[in-house]
């Protein structure tokens, strides 16, 4: 009854977002920060059809996993375009190492893709959730000064970090320094 009531909760307040403006194609200033390093755009995996991970789930091996479909393939190559339409040709991106969220990352296509493991899916072992929240808070704010960042991940830890729950390939535009109860500039998809 609990986590029916936190889903309805996290989408009333993604609809409040949203419905207050703050959308990035209404907040320009979302899209600078980003551009200038001031912010960084965190997003969930384009579409992977189905809910966690099978049973014979390995990190290290594609066939095991959820991946993404055409379809998911397709929204992940729209990025590109979108980011360049706001002054962002290149980025420093980085990955959970689910094969879904390291080709989401290579097929938009802004720059290489380094694993962060702290991305990593914890949908199946809840209890990691808050030190994986504090380490990518940690890795985040120590990156040095550079090319924008975008962080590919998984549902789980967008919602533990910012309370909001993304849809497949949706991605928010979040200020810098991370904390752990960051600023939410935009919301944003392709």
């Amino acid at each position: 009854m609990k986590s029916v009531r936190n889903y309805f909760l996290t989408l009333c307040v993604a609809c409040l977002l949203l419905a207050n403006g703050v959308s990035a194609e209404d907040n320009p200033e979302a899209w600078q920060a980003l551009a200038e390093g001031r912010a960084v755009l965190m997003l969930r995996h384009a579409l992977a059809p189905g809910v966690g991970d099978p049973d014979n789930f390995r990190v290290d091996d594609c066939s095991t996993q959820r991946n993404l479909n055409d379809a998911g393939r397709e929204q992940a190559r729209a990025w590109k375009p979108l980011l360049a339409a706001h002054g962002i040709d290149q980025a420093r991106v980085f990955s959970s190492q689910w094969c879904r969220c390291l080709e989401t990352a290579r097929e938009m296509n802004v720059g290489p893709v380094e694993e962060m493991a702290s991305l990593n899916s914890f949908f199946q072992n809840r209890g990691n959730g808050a030190m994986q929240t504090r380490q990518t808070i940690s890795i985040v704010n120590a990156l040095k000064d550079g090319e924008p960042v975008v962080l590919v991940s998984h549902q789980v830890n967008i919602t533990a970090l910012t309370d909001v729950y993304p849809s497949s390939n949706e991605g928010l535009i979040l200020a810098l320094p991370l904390s752990e109860t960051p600023t939410v500039l935009a919301q944003v998809a392709p």
